[in-house]
C-alpha cells in the first residue's frame, strides 16, 4: 500500500444546536477542531415532523387528496 494516500484521521469537536457537543474521529480540520452544526436530529423537519411532514407531500398523499373518497359513497337507503 502507497504511504501519504489517506487523509489525516483525528478527533474533533460536535457541537449540536441545542448547545450539547461531543467528540468524534473525523478527516475535517486539525485535531481538536470545532464543527458547529446549523441542521441536526434536533431541528431538522424530517426527525421533528416540522412544518410540513415529509409523508404529506409524496405521492400516496397526492393520490389519497385526488382519489380518496372515490368509490366511498354510502347510499342513502
Amino acid at each position: 500500500m502507497k504511504k501519504d494516500t489517506h487523509p489525516d484521521y483525528h478527533t474533533i469537536n460536535i457541537v449540536m444546536t441545542d448547545g450539547s457537543s461531543f467528540q468524534t474521529r473525523s478527516t475535517y480540520g486539525e485535531p481538536g477542531a470545532t464543527m458547529n452544526l446549523d441542521i441536526d436530529p434536533l431541528s431538522h423537519p424530517a426527525w421533528t415532523g416540522g412544518p410540513a411532514r415529509i409523508g404529506d407531500r409524496g405521492r400516496v398523499s397526492k393520490f389519497n387528496k385526488k382519489f380518496g373518497a372515490f368509490g366511498l359513497k354510502k347510499d342513502s337507503a
